[in-house]
């Protein structure tokens, strides 16, 4: 398994970034996560960053065991991330406040593991077609389900940042995991932030399934969307990640 991958974070036109991504890779496993801090400054920074620096920390351990039962393992891994977010926040009064949404590709030669929380996303695309995405825990997305708005609708609905679900270290919390077959050659996944997502059309977002693309495509692609956010861009992040031949 070769990877390569490109990432980027833009505040936007936000004043401070509340977005986090991370990434390790090793010999026999990858990991790579994108997370989107909310509840206000310090607090949506502290929880995206926490977060990812806990899935990292706790990565050497879990990855060798996660055959035994990738679902199961991959769950006990994000909750104890979580259990060592709330140590981190110590008695911190803004703990209560702080929340996060999780994109989260695990990556190893049996399986693909995907996680997400809120409306971070995980994409799988080949150069003719988005083949599938997470499904937000949001109202839109809700909305979407039951057919009252369309695909093209939801990221500019006046509701799109009402979640129904997020990571927060004092409330309950429920992440989906999904096991797919390993990576394929040539194979393309994006995790994003919605302020990334929320302003690039689908036909744009193939562009990075493109053998050819590389960091200055998603840069391009990340600018067009701050532009058309015509001044309230929000903080976006976004990493795209290829298996090419070994």
């Amino acid at each position: 398994m070769q990877l390569e991958y490109f990432q980027l974070t833009n505040v936007g036109d936000r004043e401070a970034n509340q977005d986090y991504m991370a990434n390790i890779i090793e010999n026999d496993y990858a990991l790579f996560i994108v997370a989107d801090g909310l509840g206000g400054h310090q607090a949506g920074e502290k929880a995206s960053q926490f977060f990812c620096q806990c899935m990292l920390s706790r990565a050497a351990s879990y990855s060798r065991k996660i055959a035994e039962n990738p679902v199961d393992i991959f769950s006990a891994w994000i909750k104890d991330a979580i259990n060592e977010m709330k140590v981190l926040f110590d008695d911190d009064l803004i703990a209560d406040q702080a929340h996060t949404t999780c994109a989260i590709l695990y990556l190893d030669d049996q399986q693909t593991l995907v996680a997400h929380c809120g409306d971070s996303r995980v994409y799988k695309l080949n150069p003719t077609e988005i083949v599938w995405r997470t499904r937000d825990h949001s109202v839109p997305e809700d909305l979407l389900n039951v057919g009252l708005i369309t695909e093209e609708e939801l990221a500019q609905h006046p509701e799109q940042n009402h979640l129904t679900r997020s990571i927060n270290v004092n409330k309950a919390h429920t992440i989906d995991i999904k096991v797919f077959p390993p990576i394929a050659q040539d194979e393309t996944f994006v995790l994003c932030s919605d302020g990334f997502w929320g302003h690039v059309k689908q036909d744009e977002l193939l562009q990075l399934a493109n053998l050819e693309s590389n960091v200055d495509q998603l840069n391009r692609l990340a600018m067009l969307s701050v532009y058309r956010a015509n001044g309230n861009s929000d903080n976006l992040t976004v990493i795209s990640v290829r298996c090419r031949k070994g």
